[in-house]
């Protein structure tokens, strides 16, 4: 391990998501999804904790200057047994509570654990600073300066609106991705690597899984780490086997996890291409969805009618590679058509796999397009130059995602429709859509990326 005056600042940025198409079927094995990366990016810089002479700590400091209070300290020990890492937020003073973050803590066990299976060497403290873009959040905000991309939100973290774009994978890839670059040499680690890439993904999985206590889909750290991109889960019982932190041989098996080849995920990047002239764009909606819940419901559903749920997934899943296919076709042809013309083909698949969802959330009782959503999307691919839209990922009442035609007058008109929007009377299921805005947001087709330590000086100096 290098001396900590050696070690250079580093900063790793992440992209948020948008699931275009797949939203249940992801989480089987037998069907694939369709995943935008978004230009939000989720943002981690690292550097040396500056330390009196002959004064050694073993601490981690991390912050997120655009909140209130948002702090963690965390103390680190190898443990005995090759259990890897034991990572223990400190208090700040006897009398304070602990404010925990189960995806920080987690995301820095896994990622010091797998350092430690490389180099003998202590692992040196540092400071962690966490920045967010402006589109993650709906809390109005302001900048520190007028040159300034991030915003100070002069919130608490549980005060922060979420928008939904994917916030804790992209949290948990750039924290991982800045960690490795930080502590090991660009031979060991290279994020811009295929191999980097690869170990990135499945440490990263890793973490994000156990932070959630659960084994999700994985799409969502997919993105983060490739962007944009066809995406086939991996199966569940490759995590099932490891080890809890700190338990024997914890630091082995994860080392030889991440480093493996049984991964059986699949990630194929050039299938998803964005014509030109065309782009995403994302309608934060005033509202919001229970994700965990909708999603259990939705299965339980699938297992009571197996024959009807297969028919319609099986519908979505070819409406899904149609929609891939025709989106690859445009970018790669010049058929000679414009406007409307060109994009009959995608305008149709979109009303298809909406009537689908339909089906499937009236079927399963489940709000994935509630009819709230479906007058909002209605009124908006009516717009000339709007391709079509979603209610991505599990449905709900979140954001909503459409394509259109990349031109301003679009955008302006898109833009009186939302912003005079309004649902008269009374809902049957009591969920009103308050305001409806336009996310500054656009499709991201890179993944995880360095970026220059330089552009978050002025927050990490205020912090």
């Amino acid at each position: 391990m290098s001396s900590s005056l050696a070690l250079q600042p580093q900063a790793v940025s992440a992209p948020g998501k948008v699931f275009v198409a797949g939203g249940y079927l992801v989480l089987d094995r037998k069907y694939t999804a369709l995943v935008f990366g978004l230009d939000a990016r989720i943002h981690v810089e690292i550097e040396p904790i500056q330390t009196k002479s002959g004064v050694t700590l073993s601490e981690i400091i991390v912050r997120s200057p655009q909140f209130r209070d948002a702090a963690w300290e965390y103390g680190y020990r190898l443990t005995e047994g090759d259990g890897g890492i034991a990572v223990t937020q400190l208090r700040a003073s006897h009398t304070s509570s602990l404010n925990k973050n189960p995806f920080i803590e987690t995301a820095l066990t896994y990622a010091l654990t797998y350092i430690s299976t490389l180099q003998s060497t202590p692992i040196p403290p540092s400071s962690i600073s966490i920045l967010a873009d402006q589109a993650y959040y709906s809390n109005p905000g302001s900048p520190l300066s007028p040159s300034s991309r991030f915003l100070n939100f002069d919130v608490t973290l549980p005060d922060a609106h979420k928008t939904g774009l994917g916030s804790s994978a992209a949290l948990v890839t750039a924290f991982t991705a800045a960690v490795l670059s930080y502590y090991l040499p660009k031979e060991a680690f290279d994020v811009d690597s295929e191999k980097g890439k690869s170990v990135l993904h499945n440490l990263s999985q890793a973490s994000h899984c156990a932070a959630q206590g659960k084994v999700g889909s994985g799409f969502d750290i997919a993105s983060a780490v490739y962007g944009s991109c066809l995406y086939r889960r991996f199966s569940p019982s490759l995590l099932s086997s490891l080890p809890a932190p700190g338990a024997a041989s914890f630091a082995a098996q994860l080392r030889s996890l991440v480093e493996g080849d049984s991964w059986d995920v699949e990630i194929a990047k050039a299938k998803v291409k964005m014509p030109r002239g065309l782009r995403l764009v994302m309608c934060d909606v005033d509202c919001g969805s229970q994700t965990p819940g909708m999603v259990r419901t939705v299965l339980k559903w699938r297992e009571q009618n197996p024959e009807l749920a297969d028919r319609i997934w099986g519908e979505l899943q070819s409406g899904n590679e149609a929609f891939a296919a025709e989106l690859t076709r445009l970018a790669t042809e010049d058929s000679g058509e414009a406007g409307a013309e060109k994009f009959a083909k995608l305008k149709g698949i979109f009303e298809a796999n909406r009537k689908l969802i339909r089906e499937m959330s009236k079927e399963s009782g489940v709000p994935i397009e509630p009819p709230q959503q479906t007058k909002l999307l209605d009124a908006c691919s009516a717009v000339a130059g709007v391709v079509g839209g979603v209610v991505p990922g599990a449905g709900g009442y979140d954001a909503i995602v459409l394509l259109l035609e990349d031109k301003e007058e679009v955008i302006g008109e898109l833009r009186k429709v939302v912003e005079g929007w309004k649902v008269d009377g009374h809902s049957e299921d009591g969920v009103t859509i308050g305001k409806v805005g336009i996310l500054g947001v656009r499709e991201d087709m890179v993944g995880v990326r360095r970026e220059d330590v330089v552009i978050y000086r002025e927050w990490i100096t205020s912090s």
